[in-house]
């Protein structure tokens, strides 16, 4: 039997903690041998959504089978927040020298910085998180704009969401990606990520601006993204002529049209050769005509 112990801290964001708790729940509903646990300083903890969480504030004796997980919490800033005794410190600490595996989500990775983890070890956080965290543990290896990052059994992760892709990770080291994607589909997760994919997908982080011209330019493309679209269609669209959809697109993302539709194809296509297709089999589902166009789009 495998434990899964969460250390919760006062703040808690409840997604950091319920993403990991569910992919490890539904492990044990699937191949058995899990169990969950949930230890604090205090017998109450608050998360920052308002709902108070039980734990228990006796630590558990582990052995090297076991995880520990340490879910992030309201973070604007690092520093004076999370507060953690030295008590439960000392025992993530001799976890983790004892051979077990430590993980944290969000601002979690300060936790593991306080516990001496993070010392001479690639690690990473939420991206608003990196430059203080490299502040606060200037011998560690912050690794930006990355998912979640594994080095000697400390395994860190961006934040929020990225938590269920680190859990389905570990899910994967231990039984096998078949068992990981199968955990996937039961929790409707759209796609089980790796940890060096980006932080914010090609969608996220060229839709942060507010021109709504450009937003209806955007659903058009990526409902049809496997169509050939002349800038034609999309004035039609937006309302406006070509000459202006490419200048409002090109000003609210940086780029023209064409790019932005070849960027989520190399993005989607991505994903499928992650899950196993080939790159020709790739290159036909996401609208190329054959692999060479995918290729040197990747190669940039």
């Amino acid at each position: 039997m495998t434990r899964v112990v969460f250390l919760l801290v006062p703040g808690v964001h409840l997604l950091d903690l319920a993403g990991p708790a569910q992919v490890f729940s539904s492990a044990a509903d699937l191949v058995g041998g899990y169990s969950l646990e949930y230890v604090g300083d205090s017998e109450s903890v608050p998360s920052h959504q308002g709902v108070p969480l039980g734990a228990t504030t006796e630590l558990p004796e582990l052995d090297v089978r076991d995880l520990v997980f340490v879910p992030g919490w309201r973070s604007p800033k690092i520093a004076g927040t999370g507060p953690l005794s030295a008590r439960a410190l000392a025992w993530l600490k001799q976890h983790h020298a004892g051979g077990g595996t430590v993980a944290s989500v969000c601002a979690g990775a300060d936790v593991l910085g306080r516990a001496g983890l993070l010392d001479g070890r690639r690690c990473t956080t939420h991206h608003e998180l990196q430059d203080e965290l490299e502040r606060r543990y200037p011998h560690a290896r912050v690794v930006r704009d990355v998912l979640f990052v594994e080095d000697d059994r400390v395994v860190t992760s961006a934040g929020i969401a990225s938590g269920i892709d680190l859990a389905l990770n570990l899910v994967a080291a231990r039984h096998g990606p078949a068992t990981a994607a199968a955990i996937a589909r039961t929790m409707v997760v759209y796609a089980r990520r790796n940890g060096d994919d980006q932080q914010a997908s090609v969608l996220l982080r060229h839709r942060s601006h507010v021109n709504e011209t450009v937003h209806r330019i955007q659903d058009v493309i990526e409902s049809r993204l496997t169509d050939r679209l002349s800038l034609a269609e999309l004035a039609v669209a937006a309302g406006c002529s070509e000459r202006t959809v490419t200048r409002l697109f090109g000003k609210a993302t940086g780029m023209t049209p064409l790019r932005y539709q070849q960027a989520l194809r190399v993005e989607r296509a991505e994903h499928l050769i992650g899950q196993g297709a080939t790159v020709e089999t790739a290159a036909r589902n996401v609208g190329f005509e054959d692999a060479r166009m995918l290729r040197r789009l990747r190669s940039r």
